[in-house]
């Protein structure tokens, strides 16, 4: 995409405002933990010290909105500590001439670095050099530095304090994720009654993953209903997609095809019924319909399709026993590693060596993360030492700016460079021409700022553009306390607002990331990933007792991470103003995510169908997915590289061990073999399946001819 098209439309992103809220009760609560700190500071301190308190109480609220799984209270106090630590700092530098720069120098890399742990913990530290830059203005005393952070950390406690006394919708982040993923599962049941070989998005049952890691202190505390129903919902999919199929599932017309397509319809009726339960707490209601479609699939399916069919609807049983008590006691198995059988995610004290390691491994050459911490640091420096230049008293909003706007990624980078600088000239304009017309004192200058505050919550998922606003009205109000020209402050914060803003993206022009030049990488990632889960699945075939269901797991997740980050990396390459990549073109790309998805779904099939450990062995099976997975690194290694890739040995391999398994022509030999045909044929259908896929992915990847 040429520049100036890649400009218009991150600029046409970043002021798009989407018809969406955020809670309201949510936001009045945050906005009272602030009012909470502010006016009594304000009436026993003074305004300097309110103003500390409001910027640590209103950045830990805001830490509380990004998307994260963690207890809320643990988040506004980790912010809160942060805010109280930077500014105690930045107080103590501010003193000593050139010393300042330095430390923002050194603080911004680190807050880069944070980005290692996820884009909530790169919010939050982003925020701690914004409120550095705000409450640092003036050279003070050791002590008075140390009760400037105890108020910044203050105002973190009272949002924790507030979001534990007065609970919002508790648990409804995990609520809502593990109701996504069964909702997601509904709909797929529905597409496949008219598409068999359709795909499911598996975003939100990575998600719910993700929230089901729980802390000791939420393992102790989750709901009933949030125990096990995630793990259910994971076996629930690829038993979906095995009634479905017409080659290893029900027949492709007749009676069968009817009866799946009943069978999923059933589901999808129980699927949604779940979600609704999960999603609001209430008791489940069971349709009408459903428990009758879901009744006695042998009357018509017969083979891998009735086993598919029972499994089904043993696993739909199951997960409505986990929610009524009363359709019987439930049989659940939680696969997964940890006491109690949950996910451990580190609490607060034990983050900080698990923060440090995580950095660590981002310092080698060729990490976007340590990428952007270089950028963050030079980018807010420069913007500092050239805003200084100017001599005017509100420099600091240049540095401030920058902060904000840097992102690890262009899109995000230019689109929030152009909604920052929108959003502070309409909300420094209108803050000050309300300052100008009512001339508020001290405790209605607070008291506008509250109401900003809750309205920049309110806005979040509204667009960075209105979040802005309501910011940079907030900043207004709560500096207006004892500030005097309020016209020359106005001109002075939009001007270094627009320095900060140009600093910031030419900052990003000069030492881009470019995702366009990572997707070979990512490319690669996903067909190695991918390989070895098809490998995986083979190897429970060919050794059913020794199977390791936790290996599968893995396998299949680490395959929904690579796809994930392809697809992101992929989306980010279509929005920078670079030439795509020279291994591969846009179309290339289109066919190898088709090939992989193909690939994906057969193996996903396959485990669907996995024998019990007292099955017998199917021969060669565990050699075959060796073969394949080796052969999908290789050709993982190939894509780096730009040579060509090549499946000939594993289409050879296929065609052999296929004459192998064929059924038996001495009567005897086929009666005492007879418990294997059926594993057989379906591990003979699935693997020519997976060769046509691989095959499909080789002509792909093929290099066209000059």
């Amino acid at each position: 995409m040429p520049w100036l098209a890649a400009l218009r439309h991150t600029g046409r992103a970043g002021l798009r405002l989407e018809r969406a809220i955020g809670d309201p009760v949510r936001a009045g609560r945050g906005a009272a933990a602030v009012a909470l700190v502010v006016f009594p500071v304000l009436g026993l301190l003074g305004p300097a010290q309110a103003t500390s308190a409001a910027m640590g109480a209103f950045i830990a609220g805001t830490a509380t909105f990004q998307r994260s799984f963690r207890p809320r209270p643990s988040l506004a106090l980790a912010a809160g500590i942060g805010l109280g630590v930077s500014t105690f700092l930045g107080y103590l530098a501010v003193g000593v001439p050139g010393l300042f720069p330095v430390l923002l120098a050194a603080w911004c890399f680190a807050a880069g670095l944070a980005w290692a742990l996820g884009p909530t913990a790169g919010v939050v530290a982003a925020n701690t050099v914004t409120v550095m830059l705000v409450v640092v203005q003036l050279p003070v005393s050791v002590p008075t530095a140390v009760g400037h952070a105890l108020l910044c950390a203050l105002g973190g406690g009272a949002q924790a304090l507030v979001i534990t006394l007065f609970p919002v919708k508790n648990w409804g982040a995990q609520r809502e994720a593990l109701a996504d993923a069964y909702a997601e599962l509904a709909d797929y049941a529905r597409r496949l009654r008219h598409d068999p070989h359709a795909t499911i998005d598996p975003a939100p049952l990575m998600t719910a993953r993700h929230a089901a890691t729980l802390t000791p202190w939420q393992a102790r505390r989750r709901p009933p209903e949030l125990q096990g129903l995630r793990t259910m919902a994971e076996r629930i999919r690829p038993t979906l997609a095995a009634v479905a199929d017409p080659e290893l599932g029900a027949a492709a017309e007749g009676p069968e095809r009817d009866r799946a397509r009943e069978l999923l319809d059933g589901a999808a009726q129980l699927l949604d019924a779940l979600a609704r339960a999960i999603r609001t707490g209430e008791p489940l209601v069971y349709p009408k319909a459903a428990p009758a479609t879901l009744a006695a699939p042998g009357q018509v399916l017969r083979g891998p399709a009735l086993r598919a069919a029972r499994r089904l609807t043993t696993l739909l049983g199951r997960a409505t026993s986990a929610l009524d008590p009363a359709v019987g006691e439930s049989t659940l198995e939680v696969p997964l590693p940890g006491v109690d059988g949950v996910l451990r995610r580190p609490g607060l004290a034990r983050m900080a060596p698990v923060a440090l390691r995580s950095a660590r491994r981002q310092l080698r050459t060729g990490s976007p993360v340590l990428h952007h911490a270089v950028r963050l640091s030079g980018v807010v420096t420069a913007a500092y030492l050239l805003a200084r230049l100017t001599g005017l008293h509100h420099s600091y909003w240049a540095a401030m700016t920058a902060a904000m706007v840097i992102r690890p990624d262009f899109g995000q980078t230019f689109s929030r460079g152009v909604a920052r600088v929108a959003g502070t000239v309409v909300g420094v304009l209108a803050a000050t021409a309300v300052v100008l017309a009512v001339d508020p004192g001290e405790v209605l200058s607070c008291a506008l700022a509250v109401v900003c505050i809750g309205g920049a919550y309110l806005t979040l998922r509204t667009g960075y553009a209105m979040a802005t606003t309501c910011i940079s009205a907030y900043v207004v109000f709560l500096l207006s306390i004892d500030s005097g020209h309020v016209v020359q402050t106005a001109g002075e914060r939009i001007l270094m607002t627009l320095l900060g803003g140009a600093v910031a993206l030419l900052g990003y022009a000069l030492f881009p990331t470019w995702e366009t030049a990572r997707l070979p990488e990512r490319t690669a990632e996903w067909i190695t990933a991918v390989g070895r889960y098809a490998g995986e699945v083979l190897a429970g075939y060919g050794d059913p007792a020794g199977q390791d269901p936790r290996a599968v797991r893995a396998a299949l997740l680490d395959s929904r991470e690579a796809r994930a980050a392809f697809l992101q990396a992929r989306e980010r390459a279509e929005a920078e103003p670079v030439g795509h990549s020279p291994q591969l073109s846009r179309k290339q790309l289109g066919r190898v995510r088709e090939a992989l998805g193909h690939l994906s779904r057969i193996s996903l099939l396959m485990e669907a169908h996995l024998p019990p450990r007292q099955a017998e062995p199917v021969p060669g099976a565990v050699e075959f997915g060796q073969l394949l997975a080796e052969a999908s690194a290789a050709a993982g290694a190939a894509v780096l590289t730009g040579m060509p890739v090549d499946f000939r040995k594993v289409r050879l391999a296929q065609q052999e061990w296929d004459r192998e398994q064929r059924p038996a022509t001495d009567p005897e030999l086929a009666l005492t073999h007879r418990a294997l045909d059926d594993q057989q044929d379906l591990v003979r259908t699935g693997s020519r399946l997976l060769v046509t896929a691989l095959t499909e992915l080789e002509r792909a990847l093929r290099r066209p001819k000059a």
